[in-house]
């Protein structure tokens, strides 16, 4: 069995949690229609994305921690995002 680089798991844990926030992040501006926030954190979570993958790639058990990394992620943004109905969704700022 392979060792698990403890600085290597922090890292993909906190890049996928990053990423998954970035993507939430990017589908609240998608869905308020704006193009230019839209574009932005898209490219944002690719360059995410693209760390954890490269990462993990070298070791599959690092994909555990990719997977606790996007619960945690998505959970806080979504927790952040939560507002009462009727405001622009957050990350849709005006172009």
């Amino acid at each position: 069995m392979t060792s698990i680089d403890p600085l290597t798991a922090a890292g993909v844990l906190a890049a996928t949690a990053a990423t998954d926030a970035v993507y939430v992040m990017f589908t609240s501006a998608v869905v308020a229609r704006k193009r230019v926030p839209a574009a932005s954190w898209s490219s944002v979570w690719y360059v995410l994305s693209s760390y954890a993958v490269i990462s993990y790639t070298e070791n599959w058990m690092y994909v555990a921690f990719a997977a606790i990394g996007s619960w945690i992620g998505a959970y806080l943004t979504i927790t952040f995002l939560h507002r009462p109905p009727g405001g622009p969704p957050v990350g849709a700022s005006p172009e």
